[in-house]
């Protein structure tokens, strides 16, 4: 892994540039891009919201997302709306009922994870006594894979894309290791393999925060922008 190199293709100048291209106009490639919540928006949102968006992305793991996100009303339905407090009384003979629920999708280790990810909402709760929004909100997009790891150990199959995926359907500033970020990152020297360890992350992580400090635009914009760099069909 190579370590504080930049190229010119991870120049924000070079970035902006080059995805210019791909539109018409400046307010077309703007209106494209990512938007990302402000803190007190992200503190407005209650945590049965967090929790369904959470459980969105353990389902659309493996899937097609357009089948995960056309079911979700269902979902809302069937799960009384995701309240954390609800949820994380469901047991096994609970989870045996919604098998046999053809509105949903019978995924049984996916469903499993909604009461454990209801008890790690309801953790975080009484550990900072708050919201899990207000949470979510504080946290700084400057260590963005910190709570990755965090979401990570403590969720339910909240690991690999999974958390930044969850994060993004909340709308919390992140960027996404995507496959074209990383082909991206790797054209541009930043890293030379597919991102694994602590280490290799923390690089991933130096490198946005300095196009973040070159550009001024959030993390979100910037990961789209790099995928746009590399594939122009994104």
């Amino acid at each position: 892994m190579k370590q504080n190199k930049t190229s010119m293709t991870l120049d924000y100048r070079y970035l902006y540039d080059t995805v210019r291209k791909r539109f018409e106009s400046d307010q077309a490639m703007e209106a494209f891009l990512p938007k990302a919540l402000t803190p007190e928006e992200l503190k407005q949102k209650g945590d049965d919201r967090y929790l369904s968006a959470m459980s969105q992305r353990v389902f659309q793991a493996g899937m097609q997302h357009s089948v995960v996100d056309a079911k979700w009303r269902a979902f809302e339905e069937a799960f009384w709306g995701f309240v954390p407090e609800t949820m994380v009384l469901l047991g096994p003979e609970q989870i045996e009922g919604y098998m046999k629920n053809d509105r949903i999708i019978r995924d049984r280790t996916k469903l499993q994870t909604i009461p454990k990810n209801a008890q790690l909402i309801l953790d975080i709760r009484q550990e900072q006594g708050s919201s899990f929004g207000e949470f979510i909100a504080n946290w700084p997009s400057a260590n963005i894979i910190g709570l990755w790891r965090l979401l990570a150990k403590r969720g339910a199959r909240l690991g690999g894309r999974s958390a930044a995926g969850f994060l993004r359907l909340v709308g919390k500033d992140t960027f996404l290791l995507t496959s074209d970020v990383i082909a991206r990152l790797m054209a541009a020297d930043t890293i030379d393999h597919e991102p694994a360890s602590q280490r290799d992350m923390q690089i991933v992580q130096d490198a946005f925060n300095e196009l973040q400090q070159s550009s001024g635009r959030p993390w979100c914009q910037l990961s789209a922008m790099l995928s746009l760099s590399i594939n122009p069909r994104f």
